[in-house]
C-alpha cells in the first residue's frame, strides 16, 4: 500500500509507523488513521517484525484530530453516520493497537494532544523526549464528554485522570514518568536511539513468549474492566453530540474553540 500521511520504515526488526504531516503538527486526518491501521496490520502480518513502533515527523508526534477536516467533511452527520465514523476510526482502531499481538512503543516529541494522546497511550510502552508534552482539552473545550476513547485512569490513575480532563492542563514528560504514565524520559536528541536500543532489547526476547506475555498483561486489565469501561464510555461519548452545550460550541466553529484549548494547555 502506498501511503500518503504516514511513513513506514523498516528498522531491523522494529517496524516504524510515524505521522508524516509535520507541516499540520500531525493531526490525524482520516486518510492519517486509515493508513496507520493498514500499517499496523501489515506489520502484525509481518513475521519479520518483533516490535512496533509509533511516531511522528517532525517536531511533534500529533495535535490531536484534524478538526478542519471534520468542519468540512462532517459537520452534517447524522448520528448514525458519526457512530459509525468514530467507531471505525477512533474505537476500532485504538482497541486494535491495544490488541496488537506484538509488543508497541510510542515515540513521542512535542505535543501529545487529544487524538494522538489516545494513540500514544494505546501503545504498551512510552519513550517521551524532555520536551514532549501531554493534554487532552476537549472536556473544556467542546462542552462535551469529547473523548472518544477513555484509556485515562488506566494509565494516569483516576484522581489524575479527573484532573487532567476536568482542567485540560498540559502535562510535561516529567510529569508523566513520575506518575508512570511514560516509561522513559530522554533528551529530544537521544529520543529515537533510546527508542531503538529499547526497541532491539524487546526484540530480542522470543517472539510467542512476548505474544502469551502481553496477551496475560492486557487480560489482567480486561478483567479489572478495561475493555468494557472503554465500551460503555464511547456510547455515553456519542450522547454528548446531541447535548445543548455542543450545539452552541459547534456554532461557534469547533477549530476556534480547540485553538482555545491548546492556547490553555499551552499556559
Amino acid at each position: 500500500m502506498a501511503y500518503t500521511q504516514i511513513a513506514v520504515e523498516r528498522r531491523g526488526a522494529a517496524a516504524w509507523l510515524l505521522h508524516d504531516r509535520p507541516e499540520m503538527r500531525n493531526a490525524e486526518s482520516s486518510t492519517l488513521l486509515d493508513e496507520l491501521d493498514a500499517a499496523l496490520r501489515e506489520a502484525i502480518a509481518d513475521e519479520g517484525v518483533r516490535v512496533i513502533v509509533i511516531g511522528g515527523r517532525g517536531d511533534h508526534f500529533s495535535a490531536g484530530h484534524d478538526l478542519k477536516e471534520g468542519q468540512e467533511k462532517r459537520q452534517g452527520f447524522t448520528v448514525e453516520q458519526r457512530y459509525a465514523y468514530e467507531e471505525r476510526r477512533y474505537l476500532e482502531y485504538s482497541l486494535r493497537i491495544w490488541d496488537c499481538p506484538k509488543p508497541t512503543i510510542a515515540c513521542v516529541q512535542g505535543a501529545c494532544i487529544a487524538g494522538g494522546f489516545m494513540v500514544a497511550n494505546m501503545c504498551d510502552l512510552i519513550v517521551a523526549s524532555e520536551d514532549a508534552f501531554f493534554a487532552d482539552p476537549v472536556c473544556r473545550t467542546l462542552a462535551a464528554s469529547a473523548v472518544e476513547v477513555l484509556v485515562h485512569p488506566w494509565v494516569m490513575g483516576l484522581r489524575g485522570a479527573k484532573e487532567f480532563l476536568f482542567t485540560g492542563r498540559r502535562m510535561g514528560a516529567a510529569e508523566a514518568h513520575r506518575i508512570g504514565m511514560v516509561n522513559r524520559v530522554v533528551p529530544r536528541a537521544e529520543l529515537e536511539a533510546a527508542t531503538t536500543a529499547l526497541a532491539e532489547e524487546i526484540a530480542a526476547a522470543p517472539p510467542f513468549a512476548l505474544k502469551l506475555t502481553k496477551q496475560s498483561l492486557n487480560r489482567t486489565a480486561d478483567i479489572q474492566g478495561f475493555r468494557n469501561a472503554v465500551l460503555a464510555h464511547f456510547d455515553t461519548h456519542q450522547l454528548a453530540h446531541a447535548t445543548e452545550e455542543f450545539r452552541r460550541t459547534r456554532e461557534r466553529g469547533l477549530a476556534s474553540a480547540i485553538a482555545r484549548g491548546r492556547a490553555q494547555a499551552a499556559g
